[in-house]
C-alpha cells in the first residue's frame, strides 16, 4: 500500500511533471496550484519559491546518482567491471523517476548562485569518479580511448537521453537496459 504524501510532496512532485513538460520558466506558481486544485497563495504555506523545488529536486537526485555509483563501485575489481557497475547503477537511478531525471538533467541551469555553483561543482565530481576508472582502465590496457574526457562525456551523453524514451513497461526493463548500453558503450558495434 503506498503511504499518503504530504502536501509539500504532492506540490514538489507535481511541479517536476511540470518542469519536465513546460521546463522551468515556463511553469507559474498559477500552473502549479492550478493542476493541484489549489489556490495559488496556499502553495506558499509549504514552498517558499519554485526555485525551492527546483533545488529539492536537482540535489536530491544528485544524492540518488552518488549514493547509487558509491554503493555498486567495487574499488577492487577491473576497470571494466567497474565501469558497467556505474553505468548499471546509473541508469537505474535515471529509470526509476524519468520525470525527475529530465529536470535534474535540464532545468539545474536556472538555479542561482550559491546552488548553481554546488550543482556544477557536484556534476564536475561525478564526472570525476567516471574518469578515475577511465584512467585505470587506460593504464591497466583495457581501454583505448583518445581522451578520457571525451570517453565520460560520450558515455554520460549516451545515458542521459534514456529518460526520453524509456518505458516500464517496453521490450527491456532498466537493468536489461543498462547491461546492454555498457556492453555497447564498452565494447562498441563492431565485431573483432
Amino acid at each position: 500500500m503506498e503511504a499518503t504524501l504530504s502536501r509539500k510532496e504532492q506540490i514538489e512532485l507535481t511541479a517536476t511533471a511540470l518542469f519536465k513538460k513546460r521546463g522551468f520558466s515556463a511553469t507559474s506558481m498559477r500552473d502549479l496550484a492550478n493542476e493541484l486544485g489549489i489556490e495559488a497563495a496556499s502553495i506558499y504555506s509549504h514552498i517558499r519559491s519554485k526555485e525551492e523545488i527546483l533545488q529539492r529536486v536537482c540535489f536530491r537526485m544528485a544524492n540518488e546518482f552518488f549514493a547509487a555509483i558509491d554503493k555498486a563501485d567495487i574499488r577492487d575489481t577491473s576497470a571494466s567491471e567497474r565501469l558497467i557497475a556505474i553505468i548499471t547503477a546509473h541508469v537505474q537511478v535515471l529509470t526509476k523517476n524519468t520525470e525527475a531525471s529530465a529536470v535534474f538533467l535540464h532545468e539545474w541551469r536556472h538555479l542561482s548562485e550559491p546552488y548553481h555553483a554546488e550543482f556544477l561543482a557536484l556534476r564536475d565530481r561525478y564526472e570525476g569518479h567516471f574518469r578515475e576508472i577511465i584512467r585505470e582502465g587506460i593504464k591497466a590496457g583495457e581501454f583505448k580511448v583518445p581522451d578520457e574526457k571525451f570517453a565520460v562525456l560520450t558515455i554520460l551523453s549516451g545515458l542521459n537521453w534514456i529518460h526520453t524514451w524509456y518505458k516500464p513497461e517496453g521490450k527491456m526493463n532498466a537493468k536489461e537496459i543498462a547491461t546492454n548500453l555498457a556492453t555497447m558503450l564498452l565494447n562498441g558495434l563492431k565485431q573483432t
